[in-house]
């Protein structure tokens, strides 16, 4: 069964790496197979080509024909699968954004992918903004950036006079977790490159400066949630629309897979400078000679003709110099291909590590409240399930968030802990999550309004709040609360996030997707098999410690 990709990127970390993610199997009798892993952002690229490839496999020197299958994931999350205390099978061939992830692999103690790796293509990464909203804020006349982004952040009062009014009352804004995205992680060492005014790497001491600490504190004040990827991130901006977010950092050429619709949305570039992604193709030198010899196959054909100009049609500047370039890397689709003006210099593993360890001091913190159902009908191992990844999920988040805890059961939810500050209290938050019991009824409406009547009264301009609410059934107790709209306008008043789970085939799906919808959250049908993964991607989505970093 093909997996849903939001969770097989995260399930990658959880079950063996021989799970596929690409969504094709190789079929060739006496062919040999080797495994691709590609970050997302080149990834509906090399799926396309591998495909192609696959066709028409060429010869390794014994006869038997190549074939390649192809998984995604972040560079964050390869490093945290092939450097954990049990490693999976390394690749054959691993395409990260940027070859510095090798570096931090290698000195995680996994070096083979040092020494051999070639560009496949690249792409700058942008300011993803809406059209309408690029232009109300002078663009393309006037030249945006970073700190502009920070700025806007931090002052509704600009924002509204910028914007003209006609967007939401604050910018919303999104780039993805850097413990699992080297897109993340540029993100901010773009924002600490733009505040120094800098063009080559950064220094551990320069990254700790007050004005650079203070510029990346009100960039992050306008991010509501983390993208587990650039794919999702892109994909989830165009479903939503503008009132989900206003602007995100991708990629170019995931904005480009993005930009149709109504309305359009079009790359910024940051007149600052960025980073721009080399997607490099590195060789896994400890593998046997016959997989180095199909790995070198495959890449040789990625930098071939027809696959360069695959590379093109997907949005990507292509490594071989005589490929023509067409749309969408045209103007019609916003691109500037004379942009970026200005590239900083790639980044050194140290870069990495100093900037995550500033994101998680100058992230907001999360006022979370965590809702779980302990009815009667999750007696069993549906209870066990979610204890086990409820106490994951708590070992994730940053020592200076606040969780409070819900579970709901018989005639009313019961308020096991209130805003605890998760640091002191991660003991004691884990006993009361493994002692919770299965027992009574469903009072599901009253446990969200009570859920959202904690989140208001612990609010605070330095935190962002959500609900992570699970639930296996239709509600059968509650008394204070119904099925309707002041229901969600009350789970999303203060600004807060919204993330629901089906578990189980009772669940009330309706509710629950309604009820993510209109709060900016994510809704997702779970099971006992996927539940760990779910929590997991959660975490990443407001700053847990996934892939690599705290």
């Amino acid at each position: 069964m093909k997996l849903p990709f939001h969770l097989c990127l995260v399930l990658s970390l959880l079950l063996t790496p021989a799970l596929a993610c690409g969504g094709f199997q190789a079929g060739v009798s006496n062919g040999y197979t080797i495994e691709v892993i590609a970050n997302p952002g080149a990834s509906p690229w090399l799926t396309q080509a591998a495909q192609a490839f696959n066709e028409k496999p060429p010869k390794l020197e014994n006869g038997r024909a190549v074939q390649v299958t192809l998984r995604s994931m972040e560079a964050g999350q390869v490093v945290a699968a092939l450097s954990g205390d049990a490693p999976g099978p390394a690749p054959a061939l691993w395409v990260p954004d940027d070859p510095v992830w090798t570096d931090i692999l290698a000195e995680k103690g996994q070096a083979a992918f040092q020494g051999d790796c070639a560009s496949l293509a690249s792409s700058p990464l942008v300011i993803a903004v809406w059209r309408p909203l690029a232009e109300a804020l002078g663009w393309p006349g006037r030249s945006l950036g970073w700190l502009d982004m920070g700025s806007l952040a931090a002052d509704p009062s600009a924002w509204l006079y910028y914007s003209g009014g006609q967007f939401s009352s604050r910018l919303r804004l999104s780039h993805t977790n850097p413990g699992l995205a080297h897109s993340g992680s540029s993100t901010l060492l773009a924002v600490v490159q733009a505040a120094l005014s800098k063009t080559e790497p950064v220094s551990a001491e320069e990254v700790q400066q007050p004005m650079v600490q203070a510029s990346v504190g009100a960039f992050e004040s306008a991010v509501s949630s983390f993208g587990a990827d650039t794919e999702l991130l892109g994909q989830a901006m165009r479903q939503r629309g503008v009132n989900y977010l206003g602007a995100a950092v991708l990629y170019e050429s995931t904005v480009l897979r993005y930009a149709e619709g109504d309305p359009q949305l079009i790359p910024v570039y940051p007149f600052e400078g960025t980073f721009v992604a080399t997607h490099p193709a590195c060789l896994n030198r400890a593998v046997d000679g016959d997989a180095q010899q199909a790995a070198r196959l495959f890449r040789d054909y990625l930098l071939g003709e027809k696959a360069q100009e695959l590379a093109v049609a997907n949005g990507l500047r292509p490594a071989r110099s005589e490929t023509p370039l067409r749309a969408p890397l045209d103007a019609a689709h916003g691109v500037d291909l004379a942009q970026p003006a200005v590239v900083f210099a790639p980044p050194s593993a140290a870069n990495i590590y100093a900037v995550q360890s500033l994101w998680q001091s100058a992230r907001k913190h999360v006022n979370l409240v965590m809702v779980i159902d302990t009815s009667g009908s999750m007696q069993g191992s549906k209870m066990n399930s979610v204890r086990q990844s409820a106490l994951q999920f708590v070992q994730q988040m940053g020592s200076e968030d606040y969780l409070s805890l819900i579970s709901y059961a018989s005639a009313q939810p019961t308020l096991e802990l209130e805003y605890v500050q998760v640091g002191p209290a991660r003991e004691q938050i884990s006993r009361k999550i493994a002692a919770l019991q299965a027992k009574g009824g469903t009072p599901l409406y009253d446990s969200i309004g009570a859920a959202a009547e904690v989140v208001a009264g612990h609010l605070s301009s330095q935190n962002s709040n959500v609900i992570v609410l699970l639930s296996d059934g239709l509600d059968t107790a509650s008394n204070r609360y119904g099925f309707d709209q002041a229901l969600f306008d009350t789970a999303a008043a203060n600004d807060t996030t919204v993330f629901t789970i089906a578990y189980g085939g009772d669940a009330d799906e309706k509710l629950l997707t309604k009820l993510a919808q209109n709060a900016n959250g994510n809704f997702y049908l779970g099971s006992e098999a996927n539940i760990a993964a779910i929590y997991q991607e959660m975490s990443a989505a407001f700053g847990g410690s996934v892939g690599i970093g705290r």
